[in-house]
């Protein structure tokens, strides 16, 4: 039996050669839970992030964390670094009391500039989404370093409110209120 590499022809006797199959590219596996995803930097290489997504009524965040540089946009002490769709928190936020919300969770670690996070929102009102990047940031901090779970659960930080409207029931205007009804 010949080898595929050599097949000989009736009428010339000559080798033929097959093509040498091409390189496959590798394919990286997905990371595991709690292991550092890489982004893209500008310059010097990829960024580390840690990600996790916040959920409060309608209101969906995916929140990334990055480990603070030295190069990094310099804010007051008193203010976190986080950006919510490309603007920072506290211009998305308007009202103070959700800028609180927003930063509790690196206030409660006294790390409120030791951190930056980006934020995607989507749905919601103002005041879900607020609670959305709190659970959402408080979960990425954990995957950065599980030792900071016992202290965000014991504040709450890390339970999932799961509060939301009741659906509408037919025969009735809403979740339960009745249609009036009058007996004379």
């Amino acid at each position: 039996m010949k080898t595929p590499e050599a097949v000989e022809t009736p009428a010339t006797l000559e080798p033929v050669e097959t093509a040498a199959p091409e390189p496959v590219e590798e394919v990286q596996p997905e990371t595991a839970e709690g292991e550092p995803k890489e982004k893209q930097e500008k310059g010097n290489g990829p960024e580390k992030y840690y990600e996790a997504v916040g959920r409060r009524k309608e209101a969906v965040a995916r929140v990334r964390v990055f480990t603070r540089k030295s190069t990094d946009m310099q804010v007051s002490d008193d203010k976190a670094i986080i950006t919510v769709d490309g603007k920072p928190y506290y211009d998305y936020f308007k009202d103070p009391r959700l800028q609180i919300i927003v930063e509790s969770p690196l206030r409660k670690l006294k790390s409120l500039n030791r951190f930056k996070a980006t934020v995607k929102l989507s749905g919601g009102g103002i005041r879900g989404q607020a609670d959305a990047i709190k659970l959402g940031l408080s979960r990425a901090l954990v995957l950065f370093d599980a030792n900071f779970s016992k202290k965000l659960r014991k504040s709450g930080y890390l339970t999932r409110d799961a509060r939301v409207k009741e659906r509408r029931k037919y025969g009735l205007k809403k979740a339960r209120k009745a249609p009036q009804w009058a007996k004379r």
